[in-house]
């Protein structure tokens, strides 16, 4: 950690025309204890860190290894923390490309980004997709929570898992998903006794596969998120049930800081292949002091 206290990059990931984005502290691994690592987000000022180590590298890319915390404590996956991850790594890069084999979470997978004039195009794939209808009691518990109404509701909810499950809820309009005003502590209980991470809402997509979409996850410490890839790479494997599907997501324009996802998913033999990805930009690296165990 050194004298001057730690290193943190501060990434805006999942950019919308180089505007907004999701603030993200991005962290070489240290020895740090998990109570240190729930703290560097509360003093970086973002709702999540990664923390990375770089592994000897193969032939064909690196091999990293990402760690994600709240303040509430680890993810075993953060979508916008490793597109962040990713653009850090590409910032150090010599030719400005960056591919990698990532384990996170349990999982392994690749990410690749490339860096362009003012930002990083990231992407990655998120690897399966499990994908199941909501049970009676979990729609009873959390759409009250929400404020969704049976006259916003749009069909196709799902509960969806990339690491931890969540549940995907349509409404029929940007309208409709613009004015929700969650009941945060019910929607936290509902979703601690179901084990559910949070729930993204989402606007039915456009015939161009366009969509906007909000996350509420308080059992993370996260009341909004201002973007969250892992969610848009379960919608769009959702959505790839009938057929392949290519979305744009924007999200975080209820929290002023506009972002966009975008996620591809291709099916084969073994189901869909997704992809998922934004644009990021290095915004400046400092000194976090973080004293304790």
């Amino acid at each position: 950690m050194g004298g001057r206290g730690l290193a943190v990059t501060l990434v805006h990931a999942c950019l919308r025309e180089d505007q907004g984005g999701s603030p993200t502290a991005v962290l070489p691994e240290v020895p740090l204890s998990d109570e240190q690592r729930r703290r560097v987000p509360a003093l970086a000022g973002t709702s999540h860190a990664v923390f990375v180590a770089v592994h000897a590298g193969r032939p064909r890319g690196s091999v990293v290894s990402l760690r994600f915390f709240t303040s509430e404590g680890e993810l075993p996956a953060c979508g916008h923390g490793t597109v962040a991850a990713l653009a850090f790594l590409t910032g150090r890069a010599d030719d400005g490309t960056f591919r990698a084999t990532i384990h996170a979470g349990g999982r392994v997978f690749s990410g690749w980004s490339v860096r362009g004039t003012a930002q990083v195009d990231a992407a990655f794939d998120p690897g399966p997709v499990d994908l199941r209808e909501p049970t009676a009691i979990e729609c009873d518990l959390v759409l009250p929570a929400l404020g969704v109404t049976s006259g916003t509701l749009a069909p196709g909810a799902c509960v969806a898992s990339v690491g931890r499950s969540r549940l995907l809820v349509p409404v029929a309009t940007r309208s409709a998903l613009a004015v929700l005003g969650p009941d945060f502590e019910r929607l936290r209980a509902a979703c601690d006794r179901l084990g559910l991470l949070g729930c993204y809402v989402y606007s039915v997509p456009t015939a161009a596969g366009v969509v906007a979409a909000r996350m509420f996850a308080p059992s993370i410490g996260v009341e909004e998120d201002i973007a969250n890839a892992n969610s848009t790479a379960c919608l769009a494997a959702h959505l790839a049930r009938r057929g392949d599907s290519d979305i744009a997501v924007d999200m975080g324009d209820s929290l002023g800081s506009p972002s966009t996802i975008t996620a591809t998913a291709r099916h084969d033999a073994s189901g869909p292949l997704v992809h998922v990805g934004g644009a990021a930009r290095i915004e400046r690296t400092f000194r976090l002091p973080l004293a304790g165990p």
